[in-house]
């Protein structure tokens, strides 16, 4: 798909992703195998073709579980303590994705005879994808296929996929033959670092069984890390809205492998008569369920005691109130009105739905990045989620609390005899970084979670989430953060670190990671305050013997945090030595177009001014009252000269801060660039997954950016401005459990209670209280 008209090939309403037309190159199939996933936080499967492709395409055929895993090696060439020897990798479990059609003894394959008409369709108020085709066949035999897929997120295990044939100008005779398979294995490429290197296995096939009840099950369990996996399966066959009879009658063979079951189901067809075959699956996995097997077979057995119309409309309505609490829409922008929603339902798509799992950086889209889960959930997704559907953001929160313990392990590992240090890629909670000067050594991720753990809070005044599970966090990882500084010169500093920006690695004083590290240990401090005050703290000292002289110590080390700041460039270093660093030359290229680090040894990077992302830059988006507004812009000017952007996470950031210091036109470019980025493949990547942390960064160039949103201690922030290139846009956000309303014009902006109490605001220092609706002109701005 050229990048010209992608648009062109995609229809205008704001919530359907479409492209037509159909080539069979090998990076279209990749690139829309992500695109057109399905999922629901629980599982995902990738958008391949039931029928499969030719043994000449590439392809990654993957059917996935949030927060399952299995153990592999991490070779280490030189041992040293501490240095993680095994990783968790996300495990392709099964395929139930192959069907494969026979008309007239002629199977269905769009690589050879002919594609008449071809499009796919996401469907983002449905919840459904659909893969539509005519095809001729070399015999000259015409079918119409209409193929619909769902995650349901009313079912969390059950996916279906509703396969309809119509034959155009003939009558006769179809075989469907529907795979049910345990024989799979995770994608692999040795010469990209974001994906696995080699090929592992991760599962064994336990048992196979066909039921009774016309049912079909397998149960996997992982050669390491001790779980297991089932999936049920079973099938509906409907002509013309009436079932043809049950399944029993229609299956002429079912084959029992050693890893799989096929079974081959034959009907007659008719000439303009629509025959659909349905497939249920239900998948269920040992962390969530105590029996496997039998829960997979009592969920599939709930799932077909309703017609699938049912869970359509289900889907549905779970997706209207989503939408209803997520309504966010720019008037005189097509382009980035789809693209704006095609990325927050892949957000709701891609994040756990309970305290077992995060979201990845790929979500369930595919294997990169072996399918753990960093800092970009707390710092570029929570945000959204904070906003809009408090619950999950406090899910997303919990699976933190969830594997405090291992953290706890983790910073004794590292050698801190108190506190914990979260890890720097997980999936179980152990670290699987393998290496530490761009992994391990950022442990600004201990202070980016504290922070999401404050700003849920804030948004949210869930009081509770900090007593049953904020405080411990905040109190544990601050505990590090005291253990690690050191006393200099009057200020407490913070050596041998890396911030965000990964070409620029093992540092002393990063600014980013001091000032996360200074709000950590301050909130810290205040928490234990507020809870003591309230007589809420005794349970807290039991568990994990808090004192006051260590609140006490938090409070001194915030305090005299060494900030650092360049007098004469009025800007704030990175770090102690950037600035003294030599200059990289920008206008060597190297082969292809991917990340500079793909073409040079990473220790030659960490010797230049070069960033790969946002680091300072973030650390002015989030923490904006911390400098002057001078010292902003001058950093802003001087790292946007020096920074590659090679990391997704970085346009996003670069355009909130240029819309804070009113570059509009840079703004509107970064935010344009970050919303359409997998839709466009930008990154030349998108055939290993999404990339979930920059569709949060794009929400949040919305409402940290334009809208100007800072959530502080002292109220909420705004500073409306509206891109020239727009005719207005609108958006609803949750506040206190308050939802609000709020649109911006060229001409000023509105503020509507939709529901819930009143809520004080600020607005370009102002202040107001939102009761029912507040008008402002671009004059009172």
């Amino acid at each position: 798909m050229k990048e010209s008209n992608w648009m062109e090939e995609t229809m205008s309403q704001a919530f359907v992703f479409r492209k037509d037309g159909f080539t069979g190159a090998e990076q279209e199939l990749l690139i829309n195998e992500t695109l057109f996933h399905n999922a629901n936080g629980y599982f995902g499967v990738r958008g391949n073709f039931e029928e499969r492709y030719p043994a000449d395409r590439p392809t990654v055929r993957g059917q996935y579980v949030n927060g399952f895993y299995n153990f592999s090696d991490m070779k280490q060439p030189e041992k040293h303590y501490g240095f993680p020897e095994q990783k968790q990798t996300m495990v392709n479990t099964f395929d139930t994705q192959t069907m494969v059609l026979t008309l007239e003894g002629e199977r269905v394959d769009l690589f050879t005879g002919k594609v008449l008409e071809f499009c796919r369709i996401l469907d983002m108020k449905k919840g459904t994808t659909v893969r539509r085709f005519v095809w001729e066949s070399p015999e000259g035999r015409r079918a119409e296929i209409c193929i619909t897929r769902m995650a349901s997120f009313e079912i969390l295990p059950l996916f279906t996929i509703e396969y309809q044939i119509t034959p155009l100008n003939f009558s006769g005779n179809a075989v469907m033959e529907s795979v049910h398979s345990g024989d799979v294995s995770n994608y692999f490429n040795p010469k990209d670092s974001r994906v696995a290197g080699e090929k592992i296995v991760h599962l064994r096939v336990a048992d196979l069984e066909n039921t009774e009840e016309g049912f079909t099950l397998l149960r996997s369990e992982t050669l390491r890390s001790g779980l297991e996996i089932a999936s049920a399966v079973t099938h509906r066959v409907y002509s013309e809205d009436k079932e043809l009879g049950c399944r029993e009658d229609l299956r002429t063979e079912s084959r029992i492998g050693d890893k799989d079951i096929v079974e081959k189901l034959a009907f007659p067809v008719k000439e303009g008569k629509a025959v659909t075959v349905v497939k249920y699956t239900v998948t269920c996995d040992s962390i969530r369920y105590e029996k496997v097997k039998e829960d997979a077979r009592r969920l599939l057995r709930e799932s077909v005691a309703r017609p699938l119309s049912h869970w359509y409309q289900c889907q549905e309505a779970y997706l209207a109130k989503f939408w209803e609490n997520a309504k966010i829409e720019i008037k005189g922008d097509e382009e980035l009105n789809l693209s704006l929603h095609y990325n927050l339902y892949q957000l709701l798509q891609s994040v756990g739905k309970d305290k077992y799992c995060n979201i990845g950086a790929k979500g369930l889209s595919g294997e990169g990045y072996e399918g753990h889960y960093f800092w970009d959930t707390e710092m570029y997704i929570v945000p959204f989620f904070s906003l809009t559907q408090p619950e999950v953001a406090r899910n997303l929160l919990s699976y933190r609390h969830h594997i405090l313990d291992r953290a706890r392990a983790n910073a004794r590992v590292m050698g801190y005899p108190k506190g914990a240090l979260y890890p720097w890629r997980t999936i179980n909670g152990d670290e699987c970084s393998g290496y530490y000067p761009s992994g391990s050594a950022q442990y600004h991720i201990n202070g980016d979670i504290s922070y999401a753990v404050v700003q849920y809070y804030l948004i949210t005044g869930d009081w509770d989430f900090i007593v049953e599970k904020g405080a411990e966090i905040l109190m544990e990882t601050a505990r590090m953060w005291h253990d690690l500084g050191n006393f200099y010169e009057g200020s407490f500093q913070l050596h041998d670190l890396t911030g965000p920006d990964e070409y620029s690695c093992v540092v002393n004083n990063n600014y980013y990671t001091n000032l996360t590290a200074k709000h950590n240990m301050a909130w810290a401090a205040k928490v234990y305050r507020m809870m003591k005050e309230r007589g809420q703290l005794k349970d807290l000292e039991d568990k994990i013997g808090i004192e006051e002289t260590e609140i006490e110590g938090f409070e001194e080390a915030a305090e005299k945090m060494l900030l650092l700041y360049d007098e004469k460039l009025d800007i704030n270093p990175q770090d102690d030595s950037f600035l003294s660093k030599k200059e990289w030359d920008f206008s060597q290229k190297g082969p292809g177009n991917g990340p500079i680090m793909q073409w040079n040894h990473l220790y030659r990077l960490y010797r230049y001014q070069v960033c790969k992302q946002a680091d300072t830059v973030l650390a002015h988006m989030i923490f904006e009252d911390a400098q002057k507004l001078s010292t902003m812009k001058n950093s802003f000017e001087y790292y946007e000269k020096r920074t590659t952007h090679d990391s997704s996470l970085s346009r996003c950031i670069f355009g909130i801060v240029a819309s804070k210091l009113g570059m509009k036109e840079k703004a509107y470019d970064y935010f344009d660039f970050s919303s359409k980025l997998d839709i466009l493949d930008s990154q030349h990547n998108t055939k290993d997954g999404i990339h979930t942390a920059n569709m949060g960064g794009t929400y949040m160039g919305i409402v940290y950016g334009f809208l100007g949103l800072r959530v502080k201690e002292t109220g909420y922030f705004f500073m409306p401005s509206i891109p020239k290139q727009w005719e207005s846009y609108e958006l609803r956000l949750k506040l206190q459990g308050s939802l609000l309303e709020i649109k911006v014009t060229k001409e000023g902006c509105s503020f509507r209670l939709v529901e819930g109490n009143p809520v004080a605001i600020v607005v370009y220092g102002k202040e107001y209280q939102v009761e029912f609706e507040l008008k402002l002109s671009l004059e009172e701005w």
